[in-house]
């Protein structure tokens, strides 16, 4: 049985406790405050160079590159939905719903293109938190200095070549789809003196510089000349993240504001209600939701669950897969439908592009993406998304929103809720 290691459980025993403070990754292996443009920012040494057609639009379009050219100016970001509104008076507000991919490398698997093909079935936006390494070849891994950690050191693996090439271009037609691209660190490290937990603010900021360096100087990384640009400015894509095991947001947080961040989803856990600001970010953390044949409710996460049935394995028994896996979708659909007939919070589910327990997580959340999509006033987003509309309601309206707590549906309806005092 494969265990899981170099993730650790963050010293939370399973079941109730297993709802917070539990996240996995991978195991196979300055930042602007806008976003959904790829225009260069004026720092960031645009060669002017022109030329190029965006691939899937069949339309030519001026190409700038930026940097050496691992990045590029390509216009605005395809596909976005219409610029949100205000709730109108007495209005039900959307139910918001945002699947978000921790690490987003391409190992083989065919992971990636799946679920990229499955939003577009749906019309569906994503998050995808990117780990800078996985755009860093192994023989240039002591360019790596993290905090408190040996040069080039990591706890999760560097991708083969052939894979961050892979990933290069799933990240690619990714953007271009309409998905977000944030960030989800570089090392993954979750325990000991080395552990995120631990980090200082200025270590935050050295490490999200040296992700934003692996995502726009790939190119001179590897010296790969063929390969296309990343059609987006990552300097102003990258406007939010989550921490490797859902660790260190309050050291995090001071970096995160000074760089305009929007919103960070790294916190150990929270439940079904309307967010709010800390150190005025916006905070989305992943969700305690109900757990089928149990009392106490789990992380709204694909780690978090397995955590809770087949414990530190990753390759549990094979007979009780098909149980698990309906046991994960009727979580996640039930987590859904506590939301969307309830106070309508905004609902978060955490993924990872892996086969655990013979990839049936994976199959769970598309089950689950599948049912909910297309239902009346849901809104399959990305964080950057949900928060473009956050920006523009009113901030008494979001207060209001707030007193409801978990399932608790509005008295009155929605209409005779907001003319409350």
């Amino acid at each position: 049985m494969r265990e899981i290691s170099r993730r650790g459980l963050l010293g939370a025993g399973l079941g109730a406790a297993a709802a917070v403070g539990m996240a996995g990754c991978s195991i196979k292996g300055s930042s602007g405050a806008s976003a959904g443009d790829g225009s260069p920012s004026p720092d960031n040494g645009s060669t002017g160079q022109k030329g190029g057609t965006s691939k899937g639009s069949g339309t030519k379009k001026e190409v700038r590159a930026i940097g050496d050219g691992s990045t590029a100016y390509t216009g605005k970001q395809p596909k976005q939905p219409k610029a949100p509104e205000p709730l109108e008076p007495g209005q039900k507000p959307p139910q918001f719903v945002i699947f978000s991919w921790d690490g987003a490398g391409e190992v083989g698997n065919g992971l990636f293109p799946r679920f990229l093909e499955l939003a577009r079935e749906h019309d569906a936006s994503m998050t995808f938190f990117l780990s800078g390494l996985y755009l860093l070849p192994e023989s240039k891994k002591t360019l790596y200095r993290p905090p408190n950690n040996p040069v080039g050191a990591s706890d999760i693996g560097y991708l083969t070549d052939g894979h961050v090439k892979e990933t290069l271009k799933n990240v690619r037609n990714a953007w271009l789809d309409g998905h977000e691209i944030g960030t989800h660190f570089n090392g993954h490290f979750c325990a000991g003196s080395g552990s995120v937990g631990n980090w200082t603010p200025a270590q935050w900021q050295s490490e999200i510089d040296q992700a934003i360096s692996f995502v726009t100087e790939w190119r001179t990384n590897t010296g790969w000349n063929d390969e296309e640009s990343l059609p987006f400015d990552y300097r102003k894509e990258l406007v939010g993240g989550r921490t490797p095991c859902l660790l260190g947001q309050d050291n995090l947080l001071p970096t995160a504001k000074k760089l305009g961040w929007r919103y960070d989803a790294s916190s150990p856990g929270g439940t079904q209600v309307w967010p709010s600001k800390r150190q005025g970010v916006w905070d989305l953390p992943l969700q305690g939701i109900p757990f089928p044949g149990h009392t106490f409710e789990v992380l709204s996460m694909d780690y978090n669950i397995l955590a809770n049935q087949s414990q530190n394995s990753t390759k549990g028994m094979p007979s009780r897969y098909p149980g698990w896996r309906e046991q994960a979708t009727q979580s996640y659909l039930s987590g859904f439908k506590r939301a969307y007939e309830t106070n309508r919070a905004p609902f978060y589910i955490g993924n990872h592009f892996e086969e655990w327990n013979g990839g049936i997580y994976m199959d769970a959340v598309e089950d689950t993406l599948k049912h909910i999509a297309g239902k009346p006033d849901v809104r399959l987003v990305s964080f950057r998304q949900f928060v473009d509309w956050l920006d523009v309601q009113d901030p008494a309206v979001l207060a209001k929103l707030r007193t409801l707590q978990v399932g608790e549906a509005p008295s009155g309806g929605w209409n005779t809720f907001f003319k409350q005092a």
